[in-house]
């Protein structure tokens, strides 16, 4: 596998995306962050896929290199017009696109945040509408598009929209990109433009993202809530970026595990503590309770500790195809056990005493019949 300049081109056989034939020249953006590279690692281990070409502005640790197997990499940033010599150059049929940041990052504040997401997409997506070899564009989102509020459904469709503006920064970049997405499937209906929202992740791997909460011994709530939680495996949101490229027809997916779990089951699945506070002290009371933890939090977060957010995926299986292997509960049991976190309060314990609980009920009940 060589590293290549963005100058450098190649040639390659791009297939239609909606002639039916599998992709054959992938491009892959962020390949120096764990899902980017986890999409490469898969995609080159496929034999129906001809090359696949990992780009990202920043060369990716030797041992992730490695992983990429025939993979090439592509030294090149996507908020560049250069990008585009990389595409056309390599006759890329298919892009996935699953680079995002869900906060700033280190040594960087919010315009870094909003230049990698929103510009970086607008770009490389101006480059696809013009290129003549791409027929399929697959971009990761988020169900944060929907916002976290009082009045929200039970489970959000893909034609619905945010009951409450979403407040966060994230939230707001990825309603432009999907923006960015539906006007490239406008302007080239010869291109399959996929947009997959997924839950927050989960995952042995993702111990310190989207759910620090539960790494401290004390759980903080906001009282008189009691928020439904829908999750997704790591290894599923990977799955799922990898089917795309090859069969995502165009439109929009909620993407997400079956079932659904409350925080306070979180909770207790996890052996924590839970003390509920008012919602004008989770901030302050909760931050002092959890450290840096929650001062990290962004406001995704703390909007889907109040109010949580479900997802209504008919479209996934129908038809996108896709089945997750892990459910909502199975995602954050493998969570809890990569994160290697030590009960404070056993489990096991709480259902022997709702058991017995139970039980003295039902005799007393019966008793008194």
């Amino acid at each position: 596998m060589a590293e290549t300049g963005a100058s450098q081109v190649g040639s390659g056989m791009g297939v239609g995306a909606r002639d039916g034939h599998v992709s054959k020249v992938v491009l892959v953006t962020g390949a120096s962050r764990y899902f980017g590279s986890s999409v490469v690692a898969a995609l080159a281990a496929d034999p129906t896929v001809e090359r696949v070409l990992a780009v990202d502005a920043r060369t990716p640790a030797p041992d992730l290199l490695r992983s990429f197997g025939r993979a090439e990499f592509i030294r090149s940033d996507i908020r560049n017009p250069l990008i585009r010599k990389v595409i056309d150059g390599h006759d890329v049929d298919t892009v996935v696109h699953p680079a995002v940041l869900s906060r700033p990052p280190a040594g960087g504040g919010r315009a870094a945040m909003k230049d990698y997401n929103v510009f970086g997409a607008m770009q490389l997506l101006a480059v696809c509408r013009k290129s003549p070899s791409v027929r399929r564009v697959v971009v990761r989102s988020s169900s944060a598009v929907y916002g976290c509020g009082p009045k929200d459904p039970a489970k959000f469709t893909e034609e619905m929209s945010a009951r409450t503006p979403p407040s966060g920064s994230f939230a707001r970049d990825m309603i432009d990109v999907e923006g960015f997405v539906r006007g490239l499937a406008r302007r080239r209906p010869d291109i399959a433009a996929a947009i997959l929202r997924f839950p927050p992740i989960v995952g042995p791997r993702l111990v310190d993202r989207g759910m620090e909460i539960f790494r401290s011994p004390v759980t903080p709530t906001i009282l008189g809530r009691d928020p439904r939680m829908q999750l997704l495996h790591e290894q599923d949101a990977i799955g799922a970026l990898v089917h795309a490229a090859s069969r995502a027809p165009g439109g929009t997916f909620n993407v997400a595990g079956d079932g659904a779990l409350t925080l306070s089951q979180a909770i207790r699945r996890a052996g924590r503590i839970e003390v509920p506070v008012p919602f004008t002290a989770f901030r302050t009371v909760g931050r002092a309770l959890m450290g840096p933890v929650m001062r990290g939090f962004t406001a995704e977060q703390i909007d889907y500790f109040h109010y949580g957010c479900g997802l209504d995926t008919t479209r996934m299986r129908a038809e996108f195809g896709f089945q997750p292997r892990w459910t909502t509960v199975e995602a954050f049991d493998d969570f809890v056990g990569g994160a290697a976190l030590r009960p404070v309060i056993d489990p096991r314990w709480i259902d022997a005493a709702e058991s017995t609980l139970l039980g003295l009920v039902g005799a007393g009940a019966g008793a008194d019949q």
